[in-house]
């Protein structure tokens, strides 16, 4: 428990240094009256717009403002959309919690078949037909892989819509561009803890007594490799959320990511403010499970042994 205690101390802290930076990060990106007053508008105008916005104020007095609705969970308004922020949050988070889940689910399954693959049939055709896949999927950048599907898979041979939401199919295109970065980090992991394993006494003492690889794998090598897999699940999780970004832009996702650079784009100051406040909490959250899964996947590491060191 003291532990978790200090950890969620940490996430608390956190959090804060993360909301306090883009607040001020932010202001010096200008000022959003500018971008909604028509171009007609005075002095006068200008100034009444800011004033209901409360923008006028000193900026300590916006920051303390800030932070204290923060804890009492007030998002604040819309500059633009003139609607609690928690509202236009809601009704875009399910669509990236789709494509994230999607993404993750093929990073970690073609991630760890891969990354099995390449390490028990090492040196073999097997290893040289996956591993380029692997190194393609790691050196490309998501925006090419997502014009390189929409080319191909949807101009070209019309399997796939190229852009929106309407069905399950609208979906396949995103998660496989979000998911192939993620799946190259895993089965590299993966290849790298297996094969770190397959070298081990125990493993060639069960070779030995004829255990078949199938039950050494699931029995044996794969718990005890689970560890650094885990955590680089875990760290992909949280950059599925934030690489979300890109890929719903691409494909016109209407996700946070797609609210995210529409709102930088019209310096929509509380919106910006409350999805990286929101990513940064499901990464410090995804972390944290992280952290408690070790103990259950290897019962001989302790809380008090990790908080100690």
């Amino acid at each position: 428990m003291i532990y978790v205690g200090q950890r969620l101390l940490q996430a608390i802290v956190s959090l804060l240094g993360v909301s306090t930076i883009i607040f001020f990060v932010l202001r010096l990106t200008g000022d959003p009256v500018q971008l909604m007053v028509p171009q007609n508008s005075t002095l006068e105008d200008i100034e009444v717009l800011r004033h209901a916005l409360g923008l006028d104020r000193p900026v300590g007095v916006q920051y303390l403002e800030f932070i204290t609705n923060l804890f009492q969970g007030n998002l604040g308004y819309s500059y633009i959309q003139n609607q609690p922020v928690v509202h236009i949050i809601m009704d875009r988070f399910p669509y990236t919690v789709d494509l994230a889940t999607a993404a993750l689910f093929l990073s970690v399954v073609v991630g760890i078949l891969i990354g099995m693959l390449t390490a028990i049939y090492r040196g073999t055709w097997i290893e040289k037909l996956l591993m380029p896949v692997v190194l393609i999927g790691q050196s490309m950048p998501a925006f090419w892989t997502g014009i390189l599907l929409i080319m191909f898979l949807s101009v070209q041979v019309h399997w796939f819509p190229s852009s929106g939401a309407d069905d399950l199919t609208s979906l396949v295109l995103p998660a496989i561009t979000l998911a192939s970065l993620s799946v190259a980090t895993i089965a590299r992991m993966a290849r790298s803890s297996i094969l770190d394993q397959l070298g081990q006494d125990y493993v060639r003492t069960a070779h030995s007594k004829g255990v078949a690889v199938p039950r050494l794998l699931s029995r044996h090598i794969m718990r005890n490799a689970a560890i650094p897999i885990l955590t680089i699940i875990g760290m992909e999780t949280a950059n599925l959320l934030g690489g979300a970004v890109i890929t719903e832009t691409i494909f016109a996702w209407p996700g946070l990511g797609q609210l995210t650079i529409q709102a930088i784009n019209a310096r929509d100051f509380p919106v910006v403010q409350a999805i990286v406040f929101l990513g940064s909490s499901i990464y410090i959250l995804i972390n944290l499970l992280t952290d408690l899964l070790y103990v259950w996947v290897d019962p001989r590491i302790k809380f008090g042994r990790e908080a100690s060191s």
